[in-house]
């Protein structure tokens, strides 16, 4: 089982600890409609297997300053109250700065981008707003469980 999972257990004891719970999973349906959308938005980018496997534990997440990117909203089955930061639309946004077209955006924090580099075909932790490269990753797991664990430490 990957690190992540632990890491978001911990979140989860303490999101109770203060009246609150994770989101509820993406389902096959929601996660399909988005790679649907991905392809007619934003090109031929093809999610990373650990990326749909966070999504069908939890759409996105918004804890403690970082966010990691969950299905549109508008692509969900169920209307749903909170505010979710959705994949296309974020990366939408991103891709305002030309330059930033060479990342898939697949979260952020109050000072880091957590990206994955098509030119170089790596994951990244940029500095936020530089663009600076912090460090990188060789896969979205690694990524995910350091970006958890920083915001854990904070």
């Amino acid at each position: 089982m990957p690190k992540w999972k632990d890491l978001l257990m911990e979140i989860e004891k303490i999101e109770k600890k203060y009246g609150d719970s994770l989101r509820n999973p993406a389902s096959d349906t929601e996660i399909q409609k988005m790679n649907l959308n991905i392809r007619q938005q934003l090109g031929n980018i093809a999610l990373p297997t650990s990326y749909i496997d966070f999504l069908k534990k939890v759409n996105g997440l918004d804890f403690n300053g970082l966010v990691i990117y969950g299905v549109d909203k508008v692509l969900l089955d169920k209307e749903v109250e909170e505010d979710i930061h959705g994949f296309i639309e974020t990366n939408e946004i991103w891709y305002k700065n030309e330059w930033q077209e060479q990342y898939v955006f697949l979260g952020d924090s109050d000072i880091a981008l957590y990206c994955y580099d098509l030119k170089e075909r790596i994951y990244v932790e940029l500095d936020k707003p530089s663009g600076t490269l912090m460090q990188s990753f060789e896969n979205f797991d690694s990524m995910l469980n350091d970006a958890l664990e920083t915001t854990l430490l904070s």
